[in-house]
């Protein structure tokens, strides 16, 4: 039985399953929020402002991140 080194912090907490996890549900999160703002707001593509599509893809991806890390997802409601 040997031994191994565990690595760094950081390598450890980005290989494990639920950090995949909560990355691709933040980016998916980002996305749905980008094309809600954009099919709500009625505008083409060259009107948008980039405050605007920058806050709901961050409103986007803060709901990616609280669907996967809530209590309800680790079942502690």
């Amino acid at each position: 039985m040997e031994i191994k080194p565990d690595g760094s912090w950081l390598k450890r907490t980005f290989d494990s399953k639920h950090a995949r996890k909560t990355m691709v549900y933040i980016v998916l999160g980002a996305i749905a929020g980008f094309v809600f703002f954009y099919f709500t707001e009625g505008k083409q593509l060259a009107d948008l402002t980039s405050g605007d599509v920058f806050k709901s893809m961050f409103l986007g991806g803060l709901l990616g991140f609280f669907v996967t890390n809530s209590p309800c997802a680790r079942n502690k409601c």
